[in-house]
């Protein structure tokens, strides 16, 4: 029982226990929770909203796009100090000047198949030539937003070799659930 009030002081039992007041979202885009058979018996995994999420939504795949390479907090890293790379903040400017990874740069993902200039491709929307593609790390508020799989089945449709993109999934939340450093009120 020591144990117990000890965790719960540091606040480590407490994300562990729904709370009434928590939101109830779901999982995927038809799914509102699995049930699975357990040696006690069903178990019924359910998605609550809290305060380590920034936002609702639904879960998203790590693959958005076949051929689109998954990473992690140390590939965002390397490719920060890449110049083949960029590490391209996809959320709208309202979520941007809250908080982003210092050295990102913004391309809202509404505008990202006009901008794929700035991404190594030349031409115009719908006429790109990306033969010279740089290595994209793309991400947005975390595992339940749609902004950068949006985007990055955009840049595809418009000729962006998908094998250039890396979907940072954790994005924001994991970001700052790690404990990163970020910048605020860049434009």
């Amino acid at each position: 029982m020591r144990l117990l009030t000890a965790l719960v002081a540091m606040g480590l039992a407490a994300s562990t226990v729904p709370l009434a007041a928590e939101e109830a979202l779901d999982l995927g885009p038809d799914t509102k929770s699995v049930t699975i058979q357990t040696e006690d018996g069903p178990v019924e995994i359910t998605r609550t909203m809290n305060d380590t999420q920034l936002i609702g939504g639904v879960l998203q795949p790590m693959i958005p796009v076949p051929g689109v390479q998954p990473a992690g907090e140390l590939e965002v890293l390397a490719a920060l100090q890449d110049e083949k790379a960029r590490v391209v903040d996809m959320r709208t400017m309202e979520w941007r000047v809250k908080s982003t990874i210092p050295g990102s740069i913004h391309i809202p993902y509404t505008e990202v198949s006009m901008r794929l200039d700035e991404l190594g491709c030349s031409g115009e929307q719908g006429k790109w030539d990306c033969s010279g593609a740089l290595e994209v790390f793309a991400f947005c508020n975390g595992p339940a937003c749609g902004q950068s799989p949006q985007a990055i089945r955009a840049m595809v449709r418009e000729g962006f070799p998908a094998e250039k993109i890396h979907y940072y999934r954790g994005g924001m939340q994991d970001w700052l659930v790690l404990g990163l450093t970020t910048v605020e009120n860049l434009f």
